[in-house]
């Protein structure tokens, strides 16, 4: 069983939150607690593996419980689930050790998935705030550029079509968008998106990301989306 720790001051939001937690499979909820001061209180004694973590608190706030936690508790992971998705909170939660961030209108299932993603190690991120991520890591005002070939050899044996998707990842497609780009069929890019998954030890999209960026598989400073405007919300590998 994951063991949830929930910290949100709004008492609407939170009694809706532990009503979700009861609904959740393998996850048993030790505490829902009003404010930052608490859920740091509450970690330490009860050694939760996630806190779901609201950023705006009265007292000591969602950011600096993120980081208090992140140095005392190092085995419990933080769960950003907040209205805001702007540069101004997402950063500094995720500087401050948060390993997953939502906003609040993110789905039952999304929140399920990602509580069970961080409490497994990995890291689960928004669509919505993955551009602001990457900008940021990259130094960059937009979207990361369309994929060029990479000089020298690629890293842990991936092909040149994998860095190529990979690359596209990076941008923030889809698997449709790719697929589309690339013209190839969705079950071919999930083939892609799996083997580069093994090849490079990422176990989520986000963790992909900083692969791409880190080997320097892609770059800021283009339009890496497709026409139309909005993304899909594309969960799926």
């Amino acid at each position: 069983m994951i063991r949830l720790l929930i910290a949100d001051d709004q008492r609407t939001v939170r009694d809706g939150l532990v009503l979700l937690a009861g609904t959740l499979d393998g996850v048993e909820l030790l505490a829902a607690v009003a404010d930052g001061a608490e859920a740091v209180a509450q970690a330490r004694a009860l050694a939760p593996d996630v806190v779901l973590m609201d950023l705006k608190m009265p007292g000591l706030d969602g950011v600096a419980a993120t980081r208090e936690i992140a140095a005392s508790c190092p085995g419990v992971a933080v769960l950003v689930l907040t209205t805001y998705a702007d540069d101004e909170t997402l950063l500094p939660a995720l500087r401050a050790g948060a390993r997953g961030y939502l906003t609040k209108d993110a789905s039952a299932e999304e929140i399920e998935a990602a509580i069970h993603a961080v409490a497994a190690g990995g890291t689960y991120l928004d669509p919505a705030v993955q551009a602001q991520v990457i900008a940021a890591a990259t130094g960059g005002g937009g979207e990361p550029a369309a994929p060029s070939a990479p000089a020298g050899p690629l890293p842990d044996e991936l092909t040149p079509r994998e860095a190529e998707v990979l690359a596209l990842v990076a941008g923030g497609l889809s698997n449709a968008e790719i697929a589309a780009r690339l013209v190839v069929s969705h079950a071919t890019v999930k083939t892609h998106i799996n083997r580069i998954f093994s090849k490079t030890g990422a176990r989520d999209r986000a963790q992909a990301v900083r692969y791409a960026y880190a080997h320097g598989l892609a770059a800021p400073g283009g339009e890496a989306s497709a026409p139309g405007g909005d993304r899909p919300r594309d969960r799926d590998r």
